[in-house]
């Protein structure tokens, strides 16, 4: 049997995530392979791909459908960098293919989820994800979190792969109770 490669795995990916638009059988799919693809030959990324940023995590473009239905990031994560509270308006699976990654989770209280004002959330569980690992969510509706790498553990590099190109996200002030959509940036390797 021939080694699974990244190439494989986006094409599968892109036939699996046109098949049915529902986001859990999606990430059902996908996810399996995702841990194949991280079980086998760790040299699938390019040198592009772990591109960091000394002033916050990056995001560096592996693959954009060319419908936007489907975009997949290698994020490098340098010790004590952490994404903002915040959500993504569609499926995901991430994996973990070097280090620790820590997942800390939100959980909104207010039935009104289309409001951006008068926001409550609580903290909720923490998740750590090491090599290998792989994890999934759906906007149910919502998959509010804020992920990192704590200054006292070595960078991180995870694979994510979302069910749209992920060029904006809602970003959330906790204390404020608000949110806003911002527009995020990525390196194209």
């Amino acid at each position: 049997m021939s080694a699974y490669d990244l190439q494989s795995f986006v094409a599968d990916a892109e036939r699996l995530s046109k098949r049915g638009r529902d986001p859990c059988d999606c990430v059902q799919a996908i996810a399996p392979l995702m841990r194949r693809l991280l079980c086998g030959d760790r040299g699938f990324l390019e040198p592009g791909h772990f591109r960091a940023d000394p002033a916050h995590y990056a995001r560096n473009a592996i693959h954009i459908a060319d419908d936007g239905l489907l975009s997949l990031f290698a994020l490098v994560w340098l010790p004590g960098q952490w994404t903002p509270v915040h959500d993504h308006g569609t499926w995901g699976v991430v994996g973990v293919v070097e280090g620790v990654l820590e997942e800390r989770n939100y959980i909104r209280l207010d039935p009104d989820r289309a409001r951006d004002r008068d926001i409550r959330l609580a903290r909720g569980g923490v998740i750590l994800l090491g090599e290998s690992t792989v994890t999934s969510f759906v906007p149910n509706p919502d998959h509010i979190h804020m992920t990192g790498v704590p200054a006292d553990r070595p960078r991180a590099v995870s694979l994510h792969l979302y069910g749209r190109e992920l060029s904006n996200f809602h970003v959330y002030d906790v204390a404020a109770g608000s949110r806003r959509l911002i527009e995020v940036e990525h390196f194209t390797a």
